[in-house]
């Protein structure tokens, strides 16, 4: 946050672009003749939706400390300079 209140463009945490668990789950194949086993294509799909948005969850809770994080540095060393004395 900035002195007053407001958010920077730094601040914000953005989701993370690319694929979405969703569509990964409704992703279609067509059918083939001896093709895989759309049950068992199904399932991968599901299992790697799960553990992508398990990864994404991470990864905006740890942009969001990051930005706590740099807000309480930003605070110390404004705190740290002024009282600093020059001479």
């Amino acid at each position: 946050m900035s002195r007053r209140g407001q958010r920077s463009p730094a601040d914000v945490v953005r989701p993370p672009r690319g694929l979405r668990p969703w569509q990964i789950r409704d992703r279609c194949f067509n059918v083939r003749r001896r093709g895989l086993d759309p049950v068992e294509i199904r399932a991968f799909l599901h299992q790697v939706a799960d553990e992508l948005a398990v990864a994404q969850t991470a990864l905006v809770a740890v942009q969001e400390e990051n930005v706590r994080i740099k807000n309480v540095l930003r605070a110390w060393q404004s705190t740290q300079s002024t009282n600093h004395l020059y001479r």
